[in-house]
């Protein structure tokens, strides 16, 4: 069950959720009451992927008897877990009642914290969105954002009309690496301050729920694989590239996060032979010290930097200078071809390293994928024999939001299982 004000970690010891398939509800010994609730998680996951069914077709697919199956439908009817979806009306035989699960049973919280914006999305469990919202982060500090990101997800969950219990977990995605030990994100140098520990114990309060914390492009794979470009991929890169860059790696279904939770994070990487104009010392929280980093040469800022290198004025986005580029404005022209060539060596490297079949572009960058994947394909075929699928996001700037949905559901449908079934006491 979802505990209040806690917050854990998709890598590291606890793993509330990933893409691999559920074991169901938590083991406890044999007894009369565990085996009829396995048999109604059975029914009920069985429901959800496939419903909806009847009980003739549940016990044929299942092997479970039909009186056991009536049974088992009964509990989770008056759990609230499943209902009646309407009839089937065979050309011979009786009618036979469907069933399906009840989406409305439980809900979860997904957030997106970045440095531009805050995204807040409130799913049910069948990972139907019913309210979000979609803010620009003004935080002046740290514990501003935080609470910037309570007060949206309480709007939200208010226009759903829900009560704040009704959420059973919530997912976080951010920048950098979750440290259990510290209780803080490490590697987060676009979100000054984020490195403070106690910070997402504040969002767990401000909420009252489970909070799970994950880094941003690993939540965008998941979002991705689950309900976009990445989907049914064996091995499945999300290369996230924006006002940062990271990437976030699915195979088989599951996502890898690497011993310490920071697989992926090749932003923090420094060029050699590169002095950088904005990383001088070394800072505790980005790990980082002097020389260019990977991710100064192709994110957003570094294709800004290179276009006023060419002359370019300000005010000036990394998307002015993809729509000036479209228009043939030469400078424009010119620093989107030296973000083609900086990312064909990130494509080269992560082909190399991962051998994937599919390797989706997304972030700010990412939304000028018109311009970028041709040319990109090029600049990897000259560094490289390998030949990974490159595709744009299919979900865009909802990458993110949407992963961190995903792994909520996963954490939440065994959660809000056992609270509904649980025995009630005496």
């Amino acid at each position: 069950m979802s505990t209040a004000g806690r917050t854990t970690a998709t890598d590291g010891a606890p793993q509330p959720a990933t893409l691999a398939p559920l074991s169901g509800p938590g083991q406890q010994p044999w007894n009369r009451q565990r085996l009829r609730s396995n048999n109604e998680w059975l029914l009920l996951e069985r429901l959800r992927r496939h419903g909806p069914l009847s009980r003739a077709q549940l016990a044929r697919d299942t092997g479970l008897s039909k009186p056991t199956v009536s049974t088992a439908l009964a509990t989770l009817e008056l759990a609230g877990l499943a209902r009646e979806a309407g009839r089937f009306a065979p050309e011979r035989g009786r009618t036979a009642v469907l069933y399906e699960t009840d989406p409305a049973a439980g809900h979860v919280l997904g957030l997106d914290i970045g440095r531009a914006r805050l995204r807040v999305a409130v799913a049910d469990l069948s990972g139907c969105v019913v309210a979000r919202r979609d803010l620009p982060n003004r935080g002046r500090s740290a514990n501003a954002v935080a609470d910037a990101v309570v007060a949206a997800a309480r709007e939200a969950i208010a226009e759903a009309g829900l009560p704040g219990t009704a959420v059973a977990h919530t997912v976080a995605g951010t920048p950098g690496v979750w440290d259990e030990r510290r209780r803080s994100v490490r590697l987060a140098a676009s979100l000054p301050g984020w490195g403070r520990p106690g910070l997402f114990d504040r969002i767990a309060d401000g909420l009252g729920t489970t909070v799970t914390v994950a880094n941003d492009a690993n939540l965008a794979a998941v979002g991705e694989y689950t309900y976009g470009a990445g989907a049914g991929s064996r091995l499945f890169v999300y290369l996230l590239v924006g006002t940062g860059l990271g990437l976030g790696v699915v195979k088989d279904g599951e996502l890898l996060t690497g011993a310490h939770g920071a697989a992926g994070e090749l932003g923090l990487l420094r060029l050699p032979g590169c002095t950088s104009t904005t990383n001088t010392t070394t800072n505790t929280n980005t790990g980082t010290g002097t020389g260019t980093t990977l991710e100064e040469t192709v994110s957003a800022d570094a294709v800004v930097r290179t276009a006023l290198d060419l002359g370019m004025r300000r005010p000036l986005t990394a998307e002015k200078v993809f729509t000036r580029a479209r228009l043939g404005e030469p400078a424009a022209v010119e620093a989107v071809r030296q973000e083609v060539d900086h990312l064909g060596y990130v494509l080269a490297v992560v082909a190399a390293l991962l051998d994937p079949d599919v390797i989706v572009l997304g972030g700010g960058i990412g939304r000028s994928a018109d311009l970028l994947l041709r040319p990109l394909e090029q600049a990897l075929y000259e560094r490289s024999p390998l030949r990974p699928r490159l595709e744009p996001s299919r979900l865009g700037q909802d990458a993110v939001l949407l992963g961190a949905v995903a792994t909520a559901l996963e954490a939440a449908r065994p959660e809000v299982f056992e609270r509904r079934t649980a025995p009630v006491p005496g």
